[in-house]
């Protein structure tokens, strides 16, 4: 496992703007999304972490809760569990109709959107509002492993907050999860 250099999106800085393939077969832009919607959440996940599979659920939970007001969630994998791209994209596909996943999944096969971010785990989610700045970084919530353990719920409430026109009181935390495999 390789470790390499990232670039990092502090709060308050404009996101990495991206071009990158779905599995939808559409290419999707990160501009076009922030023309379309009041807030974006961009989730660096993957098929095979488990931190991953334990926030599914709320993932799915969070996009539905706010999509009616003009939100939406942006799965990014940009991690090497497997060199075969090909196959790589396809486990992708399959993943995300197991799960069911009601947002888009997206494909950072040379990882540069993911080293943009500055994303080192996976799940590390980003909030970014209509103007393309990052209002936050980190966690979705404080517990990954017992959904009903959970006392705060990073991710939710900055996007409350966010909607609601309001200070986001946390506005970092340090991401748990699986390290990102980088490609050779």
């Amino acid at each position: 496992m390789k470790t390499r250099l990232t670039t990092d999106t502090p709060i308050g800085s404009y996101a990495p703007d991206f071009e990158l393939p779905g599995i939808d077969g559409q290419v999707h832009h990160l501009s076009r999304y922030l023309e379309k919607f009041h807030a974006v959440g961009v989730v660096l996940m993957c098929n095979y972490c488990p931190y991953v599979g334990h926030y599914l659920e709320r993932l799915k939970q969070i996009q539905q809760e706010f999509s009616s007001f003009g939100f939406t969630l942006i799965g990014v994998n940009g991690s090497a569990a497997n060199q075969d791209l090909v196959q790589s994209f396809d486990r992708m596909k399959g993943f995300a109709q197991k799960h069911e996943l009601n947002f888009p999944y997206l494909w950072d096969s040379t990882q540069d959107v993911t080293r943009s971010f500055g994303a080192m785990t996976t799940p590390m989610c980003f909030l970014i509002d209509s103007e393309g700045r990052v209002r936050y970084r980190g966690q979705i919530d404080d517990n990954p492993e017992n959904p009903e353990a959970v006392q705060v719920r990073y991710l939710r409430s900055a996007i409350a907050s966010l909607f609601g026109n309001n200070n986001i009181d946390i506005t970092e935390t340090e991401p748990i999860g699986t390290k990102i495999i980088w490609r050779d």
